[in-house]
């Protein structure tokens, strides 16, 4: 009988849940950065291999929020917690001891699913502090989602343990969101490697336009933030840093869709979104209040 099952990775920002999913799927499904907060919406991959399919959940970091937006990205996280048939407890080993589960969630009880701690980013750590962190946590595994230390037998261990199911997928499909999800992410990406740190947490990206009949493909893409002096930062002397996002975020759109593209790029202003109930829905995200599907 095969084995069907949702895999929850939840944890504080930067654990390197994104770069685990990536990991595990073989492709880039989710966006990596250095800076805080950049996973905002579940991401949802489907690995299937042999009898044996997980719908992984890539979630937002658990953080205490503190507008409309982190209480999104925080209704997000929970949300995926209750729909897990297991949970991946992901944290920072050069963090040392993690806290529980509990305590990072700020939660009153535990999910009903079985929570299995694993600490990342094992390569960066010594063999002693490995131990002590095996000695102070005995039921964590160690893995770096970087390297891919760990990551297969972990995953493996896992999928053993799923519920006997049939697949509840298509087997050659890897997620459920849609291509224009995935630009959007894409370009978001590309403006936070090239951005300083007034912008990042600002910035949000939509796709108004997609033509994929066309050739170049013709995609229409917004880069909202919530002032005028970060639209000036973001478009840059002479429009030089908005063309440098556009080139390097068309390579990356090129190579997902797998046709040339045509990017129309735009910068623009909304005042404060991050606050707002009404651009929060707007751009996908459900707030900690909305209860339908």
């Amino acid at each position: 009988m095969p084995r069907a099952g949702i895999v929850t990775v939840v944890g504080k920002p930067n654990a390197g849940k994104s770069t685990l999913l990536n990991r595990i799927m073989g492709e880039k499904l989710a966006i990596v950065s250095d800076k805080p907060q950049s996973t905002r919406d579940r991401v949802v991959g489907i690995h299937t291999t042999g009898d044996v399919q997980m719908i992984i959940l890539d979630t937002p970091g658990l953080l205490n929020p503190r507008y409309e937006l982190q209480r999104a990205m925080r209704g997000t996280a929970l949300r995926a917690l209750k729909d897990a048939d297991i949970v991946i407890y992901l944290a920072d080993a050069t963090e040392r001891t993690p806290p529980s589960l509990l305590e990072a969630a700020e939660l009153e009880k535990m999910p009903k699913a079985p929570v299995w701690t694993v600490l990342n980013k094992a390569d960066a750590i010594r063999p002693v502090e490995r131990e002590e962190l095996a000695e102070a946590v005995p039921d964590a595994r160690f893995i770096s989602a970087l390297t891919g230390e760990g990551v297969d037998a972990l995953f493996t261990e896992i999928g053993a343990l799923l519920p006997e199911s049939p697949f509840l997928y298509p087997e050659d499909e890897i997620s459920t969101a849609s291509v224009r999800f995935f630009v959007s992410e894409l370009v978001r990406e590309t403006a936070l490697e090239q951005l300083d740190e007034e912008v990042p947490y600002s910035l949000a990206c939509e796709v108004e336009e997609f033509r994929e009949t066309q050739s170049p493909v013709y995609i229409r893409t917004v880069l909202y933030v919530e002032r005028e002096s970060q639209k000036r930062i973001l478009i840059g002397a002479g429009g030089q840093r908005i063309r440098d996002i556009g080139r390097a975020a068309r390579i990356k759109v090129e190579a997902f869709v797998g046709a040339s593209v045509y990017l129309d790029l735009w910068v623009k202003v909304l005042p404060n979104w991050r606050k707002s109930d009404s651009a929060i829905r707007r751009f996908g995200y459900r707030l900690h209040d909305d209860h339908s599907a």
